[in-house]
């Protein structure tokens, strides 16, 4: 065991539901399970979206969250993703700098390129590069949280050039755009999917903070870590292991036996539906790999229970704990345990899951962080 930073804790959802349930009804459950996460002090909730996926029903994370502002009092607001090839940058800058206003300056930027190829076909954009849309959207949006007007943005190599030149008009107040209410911007996060990613160096290099997803085996999100370092280095700066969250997906109960079945092995089991979904949904993209854990592994040995044995920490508090220490064993510090929401297929086990992370397992990993021990029983 090595003492390093106390964990905060974060939630994030896709979210994915199951087919046949109404969009209002499972609108409300991703409302409500954020609402809860901010009761239970968590420090931030993540919302990711697409428009084309009939399992995951959010469309437009802002717009989910804007709708908890006035529900929730402390828990930041993170889109996670904003998909910055759907939309024009100025719109992510304008939207997102009225957002961070609104909440009180509780908004975190997460933005990743968009991965689902059935949204950017129906947008019209299959065949175009999104990576390097993504690229050159953030440097426009960081830009324009910057610059004063007319703004005159036109960058090499990049398709977006903003200006409002012929129209400003300082006087009678046109022409200009908002800025947010945090200085000198809101927090920018980005969530890392791939082992040795490279994203993560130049995420290190602007100071952009790494969001690990919750369905990468321990090994490969170790590889984040060096990479993160080594963009800050290029920068000249040092890397703080405050700004790595992890994503992990959890489920906690009073009962060993009730863990281990809604967990994992149930054919009900909210995270066998979900993995089993991810396991289809990635083999399809050619991105098998992600849960193997060699890249020579053949794609045949990479089963449903073999990726929940990997990947799902669950059981009771005191086992929760103790498997989250060794997680971090592998991993190394980092500042934030992201708790990844699935479909509330049991209401009051979901709801009772995310009070005992809260209440009971948090405090026994900050406590053993502080202790250089062991989790300690909080359990009678």
């Amino acid at each position: 065991m090595h003492e390093g930073t106390t964990v905060r804790l974060g939630y994030f959802a896709m979210p994915m539901h199951p087919q046949g349930r109404g969009w209002g009804e499972t609108l409300r459950e991703d409302r409500e399970a954020v609402v809860l996460a901010d009761r239970l002090g968590f420090h931030d909730a993540f919302i990711g979206e697409h428009l084309t996926d009939r399992h995951e029903n959010i469309t437009n994370s802002m717009l989910f969250l804007a709708t908890l502002i006035p529900e929730t009092t402390q828990i930041r607001l993170g889109t996670g993703t904003t998909n910055l090839s759907h939309m024009h940058p100025v719109l992510v800058a304008v939207h997102g700098a009225m957002f961070d206003h609104l909440s009180g300056g509780r908004f975190i930027l997460g933005v990743s390129p968009g991965a689902l190829p059935s949204d950017a076909e129906v947008l019209g954009i299959l065949g175009e590069d999104r990576n390097q849309m993504f690229a050159e959207a953030i440097d426009i949006i960081t830009r324009m949280w910057e610059l004063d007007p007319p703004y005159d943005i036109d960058l090499p190599g990049n398709r977006f050039k903003v200006s409002t030149a012929q129209t400003f008009d300082a006087e009678v107040g046109v022409g200009v755009i908002g800025r947010p209410l945090q200085t000198p911007r809101p927090e920018i996060v980005g969530t890392v999917v791939a082992p040795y990613s490279k994203g993560v160096v130049a995420m290190g290099s602007r100071d952009f903070h790494p969001l690990s997803a919750n369905f990468l085996l321990p090994q490969w999100v170790a590889t984040h870590w060096p990479n993160y370092v080594e963009g800050k280095e290029s920068a000249g700066a040092v890397a703080s292991p405050e700004d790595w969250r992890i994503a992990r997906t959890v489920f906690v109960a009073d009962d060993a036996s009730v863990a281990e079945s809604y967990g994992r092995s149930d054919t009900n089991s909210p995270y066998r539906y979900y993995y089993g979904k991810m396991l289809g949904k990635m083999s399809s993209l050619g991105r098998l790999g992600l849960f193997k854990t060699s890249r020579d592994q053949p794609d045949d040995e990479v089963t449903l229970d073999g990726v929940l044995n990997d990947l799902v920490i669950t059981g009771t508090p005191d086992s929760v704990a103790e498997q989250v220490l060794a997680f971090r064993e592998q991993t190394g510090d980092f500042g934030e345990l992201v708790y990844a929401g699935l479909d509330w297929v049991d209401p009051d086990l979901a709801r009772r899951s995310m009070e005992l992370m809260a209440t009971k397992v948090m405090p026994q990993v900050n406590d053993a962080l502080k202790t250089g021990g062991a989790a300690g029983s909080g359990e009678a």
